[in-house]
């Protein structure tokens, strides 16, 4: 596929070192066009699956032999079909997102252009990708679908996102596991500032459902380093509260806490068997995500 160009959010650079990478669904996902993907669907294709007994009517070609020879009795191979991918990507736009100290690039532009490349790979490789942003409420909710003007929409609508007031992470997340009924592969990019108990709840709650699930915890380098020296006000992106603070004072426990606040978090996804990529935004996404894709497939 040869997207458009202008994009604010598709840069050539990126697409040039994604061009031998893909994004392949670990477990079976349910779709309708034949591709790369597993499916829970038996047919017959390339991966064997179990046999049957053969039914007036299979096809001759694809009864196993060797099990008549030793059963006397006559089975045919079946096998799992390949399919498409519906991938669901859940852009965090809640307040805090807009926060960007260290570069000029904010949590949201970051996570908009990582939103952007997954969403190029899906329609490249003929997966159906949807696209989603939330704060408190959903603001953008585009159904998963595989054609070029669907992808060229959602590069439109992409760069109209603006960053909202409060969020609702945990709210949200169970709204969109109860709504999502097919199997899919749901990609959140949050800095997931709510309730880390409840979010991890909702978590489960799509895992529960039979969706996998990755998610790209997205911090600017401020946040994970807090470099501030001189007595300062703090204001809260969402609710507009300030407080003043001596970063002296509190450095030590605010990176406790942070580090804490990851590793419940990387903790929590190993044992749901969910994918837990923490970056900031400094680190260039397209390497970001060229790297996990690559760790992904095991190359």
């Amino acid at each position: 596929m040869s997207p458009k160009t202008g994009y604010e959010f598709l840069e050539p650079q990126a697409l040039a070192r994604m061009k031998n990478l893909s994004l392949v669904a670990r477990g079976v996902v349910e779709g309708f066009i034949s591709g790369q993907h597993s499916s829970p669907y038996k047919g017959f294709s390339a991966e064997f699956a179990e046999h049957r007994k053969y039914s007036a009517g299979d096809d001759p070609r694809h009864i196993d032999y060797r099990m008549l020879g030793r059963t006397d009795r006559l089975y045919v191979k079946q096998y799992e079909e390949e399919t498409n991918m519906r991938v669901r990507i859940l852009l965090d736009t809640s307040g805090s997102m807009d926060f960007g100290r260290t570069t000029e690039v904010t949590k949201l532009r970051y996570g908009s252009y990582l939103a952007a490349v997954l969403s190029y790979l899906m329609i490249r490789q003929q997966d159906t990708v949807g696209l989603t942003t939330f704060d408190t409420d959903l603001r953008l909710d585009m159904p998963a679908r595989s054609s070029p003007r669907h992808f060229n929409e959602m590069m439109r609508q992409l760069e109209t996102v603006k960053p909202g007031g409060e969020t609702n992470v945990a709210e949200t997340l169970h709204r969109l596991a109860n709504r999502f009924k097919r199997r899919c592969l749901v990609v959140l990019i949050s800095d997931l500032y709510d309730d880390p108990d409840e979010v991890i709840r909702a978590l489960h709650h799509f895992r529960h459902r039979r969706h996998e699930v990755i998610l790209f915890h997205v911090f600017d380098k401020a946040e994970l380093e807090f470099p501030f020296r001189d007595l300062m006000s703090l204001e809260d992106l969402e609710t507009g509260q300030s407080l003043q603070v001596d970063p002296a004072y509190v450095r030590e426990t605010y990176i406790k806490q942070v580090k804490e606040f990851i590793r419940t978090y990387r903790r929590a996804c190993a044992e749901a068997q969910i994918d837990y990529v923490m970056t900031d935004t400094t680190v260039p996404y397209d390497f970001m995500l060229s790297r996990y894709l690559a760790k992904r497939t095991g190359r």
